[in-house]
């Protein structure tokens, strides 16, 4: 059983006097006042099937106030419960009940079950807040890109052969467990693997190599194999333990056969592989290979950002793919006016978003200023009224790269910590929403 609020608060609950408590205090002061957000965060929180009876868990207006803590701290689970028992004003914005002290476990489970949807829904909240407090109207925009890094390593064929390979012998030793190990007939071929791994990494010369990713090949697909056996011979089993099995080798098996593949056409063949069909990681198979410009390659997902004059993240997008920054401008600006009701008044991009056509579209959508970094081959009288117009929109884009650099300093923008497409998307969502809320608050206070 669950609750949306904590019915009970400790009526002793006090704040620091230190900056940073006064800050948790204006950032509770607003929670309250929209306690509505508390609904959709309990919703996520209700499992199928779960009966509203038994013990209270954690109340979804603590669950909600816990994330949001985690990201303005940028605070692993185990620090945020350490944080939780030990600090009262942690405690106090928190609304724990009386005596509660919730383990990283359980922080862990409620907090990943907000969905990015929420997340957006609360960012929506707090910016209608902000145009009514008069702190951001969308009528000045500035629009950018950047790229958040998902939870993996440096990705290479061997890398990928190796994971494979020993993910599979970690299924196969899990089913010899559930079956008691009777008719088992496979050999552990991990330590060939992961030496020919160790091998291709600082082999030189192609013909070496490519004789290396031959065995490595070899040994993955005999491993397989294996899987494939072990699992027909599994099929006439049904206990709960062996279906979840089951579920795990259709989860791997594709993207295995999909590995093997594109390392054979890629060392073998010499084919090269275009990067939306490559796979970079066996646990992360979401993630995309973004380069932008002449930069080091980055594994992940590119966002595009709307800020205002108030330095707020209006919008954001996670793309699927690197689509190039000239394709989003006119999605990014209709995403505005669908949210405001208007276009914005003026707008500055960079160089990366201007073409000839994305400036009459936009001209002609009520951007009476829309400024590109780069000219790109655009005049200035046709882009905004005057050269000062395009001098001061040119210097206010780039305020955008500071709150992109703050987002990925201090509130884990860089790199997202968890698993999953729908966990990065809620990742990147919450950190939105934790720097919003803290620099609505401070811009309030001013």
């Amino acid at each position: 059983m669950r609750q949306e609020r904590t019915v009970q608060a400790n009526i002793f609950d006090v704040f620091a006097t230190h900056e940073i408590g006064h800050e948790l205090k204006a950032m509770s002061r607003w929670l309250d006042e929209h306690r509505n957000l508390l609904g959709l965060v309990a919703r996520d929180l209700v499992r199928v099937g779960v009966k509203a009876t038994g013990r209270q868990g954690l109340p979804a207006e603590a669950v909600l106030r816990c994330a949001i803590l985690k990201q303005y701290r940028q605070l692993s689970y185990q620090e945020l419960a350490f944080h939780l028992e030990h600090s009262a004003s942690f405690r106090a914005f928190a609304r724990l009940p009386w005596s509660w002290s919730p383990q990283k476990s359980v922080l862990q489970k409620t907090i990943s079950a907000i969905r990015p949807e929420t997340w957006e829904a609360i960012n929506r909240t707090l910016l209608s807040s902000a145009r009514q407090a008069r702190l951001e109207d969308g009528a000045v925009v500035r629009l950018d890109s950047t790229v958040t890094s998902a939870l993996i390593h440096e990705p290479s064929d061997s890398s990928l052969l190796w994971d494979a390979v020993r993910v599979m012998v970690r299924l196969l030793k899990r089913a010899d467990t559930l079956v008691g190990g009777s008719g088992s007939s496979w050999c552990d071929h991990c330590r060939a693997a992961k030496k020919r791994n160790r091998k291709i990494q600082f082999t030189r010369g192609r013909p070496n190599r490519v004789q290396l990713y031959r065995e490595l090949i070899a040994i993955t697909r005999a491993t397989l194999a294996y899987l494939k056996q072990t699992s027909e011979r599994l099929v006439v089993a049904s206990t709960p333990s062996i279906a979840l099995w089951q579920a795990q080798v259709r989860h791997f098996r594709p993207l295995i056969e999909r590995i093997i593949r594109q390392s054979e056409r890629r060392v073998l063949a010499g084919e090269p592989v275009p990067a939306g069909e490559k796979l970079v990681s066996l646990f992360e198979s979401h993630a995309d290979i973004i380069v932008k410009g002449s930069r080091d390659t980055e594994y992940g997902h590119k966002l595009n950002l709307t800020t205002g004059r108030s330095g707020m993240i209006l919008d954001l997008v996670i793309e699927k793919g690197n689509p190039a920054d000239s394709d989003r401008l006119l999605p990014m600006l209709e995403r505005h006016i669908e949210l405001y009701g208007q276009a914005p008044r003026q707008a500055a991009a960079d160089g990366g978003f201007a073409t000839r056509d994305n400036l009459a579209t936009a001209k002609a959508w009520g951007v009476s200023d829309m400024a590109f970094h780069k000219k790109a081959g655009l005049r200035i009288e046709d882009m905004v009224r005057s050269k000062w117009v395009y001098r001061k929109l040119r210097n206010f884009r780039a305020g955008i790269e500071a709150g992109i650099s703050c987002l990925k300093r201090a509130y884990g923008l860089a790199r997202c910590t968890w698993r999953g497409l729908d966990h990065f998307k809620a990742y990147v969502w919450s950190s939105v929403v934790a720097y919003n809320l803290v620099l609505f608050t401070r811009l309030k206070s001013t």
